[in-house]
């Protein structure tokens, strides 16, 4: 069963135990009343196996054959290249014999990357609000607000908070330097532990909720996104993230945006606040004063939250986790750490494994494999030194120091010089 299943059973067996009534488990269940009961009348003869579907995994018996999709493909960037789509049907219908639903038609060209030259224009459609949903804790929406709340007399913050969409009650807010995946963690955490665990979160297409980078090459070929860490961890916690197209769609939070920096900030400056620290020890106080003055009551009794989780339990879930393949020497490496995965009972080394590096929204490290934590230890970087210059192999002489003049030789033969002889004697010495 795929998660989807299991929230399904969760409500299903709320709705038996009389905590629940078909109509309100419609919405959670994400069918109309009607489906609702029939999934009731399932759930109560075949089980759990009643709640899905008995088509799951058989190919649709409908489906257009592969060999007429390739034939429509060849026709439409070759005879038919530049005919729109709607035009394109009619004529595979008189000229071809293939007969194909325009939408069909679309997506099988789409999907081969031929567009239509005259895409079909379709009219605007007619916008109301939304309706509450009837139960606390179905619904949430989060965003993050950057104001200057503190009007100069400290830094810049940023206010991460949540707002029940039956009650418009705020279970938990909190200000950082900046919006990230660390504080959205730090404000679901303070909502599971205070309230327990909702149905489903609503928020904007930041990419804190939504990737927004281009795919990578294992995500094509598995087909689908991976999810940011937020939603992974939201995945794990059973809760649906709800992606809204625009900021009207989310307006309750964004109507809270308004009342918060009209009142909120006027009681920073009361309080004299000018350090984020200031701002959140004095912000329980401040929503506990909102709640009861804006608060509604929902259309039915009762709370949606699912149990609060210990704190141990949302450590393992609200916290960073990197995929990681451990090195020869049982190590592996995330940023600037390193962690030494130490020998176990069972298992000696986990060379080329892919384990999973657990990072805690308190700065703790640990390493985890096949659900299991594995002992480890932090191992520090070793500073790199500065290289110095290389040196040549051939030693050159050093330059000789400069030496005092000296006289010159003498030029002159010395009196006892044969040159001085007279010829006589030369002859008689040579005789």
């Amino acid at each position: 069963m795929s998660t989807k299943d299991e929230r399904r059973v969760e409500v299903l067996n709320r709705v038996l135990a009389g905590m629940l009534t078909t109509a309100t488990a419609a919405p959670l269940l994400g069918v109309s009343e009607r489906q609702a009961r029939r999934l009731l009348a399932a759930y109560r003869r075949d089980g759990p196996r009643g709640i899905v579907h008995g088509n799951r995994g058989r190919p649709p018996a409908h489906a257009v054959p592969g060999e007429v999709r390739a034939r429509v493909v060849e026709l439409a960037a070759g005879t038919y290249a530049g005919v729109n789509h709607s035009h394109l049907a009619e004529l595979l219908t008189e000229r071809e014999g293939i007969t194909l639903a325009r939408s069909t038609l679309s997506d099988t060209l789409r999907t081969a990357g031929l567009r239509s030259p005259r895409p079909q224009r379709r009219r605007s459609k007619h916008r109301s609000r939304r309706e509450r949903y009837p139960q606390e804790g179905m619904l949430l929406q989060v965003d993050a607000s950057d104001h200057d709340w503190l009007q100069g007399r400290g830094p810049r913050l940023w206010l991460l908070a949540a707002i029940d969409d039956a009650t418009g009650r705020v279970p938990a807010a909190i200000f950082q330097l900046t919006e990230d995946t660390r504080g959205y963690f730090l404000l679901m955490r303070d909502v599971c532990r205070r309230s327990g665990v909702p149905q489903a979160l609503y928020s904007d297409k930041d990419s804190v909720f939504w990737p927004t980078t281009g795919e990578t090459l294992l995500e094509q070929l598995a087909g689908r996104r991976s999810p940011t860490q937020f939603g992974r961890a939201m995945a794990e916690l059973g809760i649906e993230l709800i992606v809204a197209h625009s900021p009207q769609a989310k307006g309750r939070i964004e109507r809270l945006w308004g009342t918060f920096q009209d009142r909120l900030v006027q009681e920073f400056r009361i309080a004299n606040v000018t350090t984020l620290g200031q701002a959140n020890a004095f912000l329980p106080g401040f929503l506990r004063r909102y709640n009861r003055r804006f608060a509604v009551a929902p259309a039915e009794g009762g709370s949606a939250y699912r149990p609060r989780l210990p704190a141990a339990q949302l450590d393992h879930i609200l916290c960073f986790k990197h995929e990681r393949v451990v090195s020869k020497d049982n190590c592996v490496r995330v940023a600037q750490l390193v962690l030494q995965i130490l020998p176990g009972p069972n298992r000696i080394g986990y060379t080329n494994a892919t384990a999973t590096v657990h990072e805690t929204l308190d700065a703790r490290w640990s390493v985890h494999y096949q659900g299991r934590q594995l002992a480890s230890k932090l191992i520090p970087l070793r500073k790199l030194l500065i290289p110095k210059p290389a040196r040549s192999h051939i030693a050159l002489p050093s330059p000789a120091p400069p030496q005092p003049a000296q006289a010159l030789p003498r030029t002159t033969p010395a009196p006892n010089h044969p040159c001085r002889r007279s010829p006589a004697v030369t002859k008689s010495l040579g005789n």
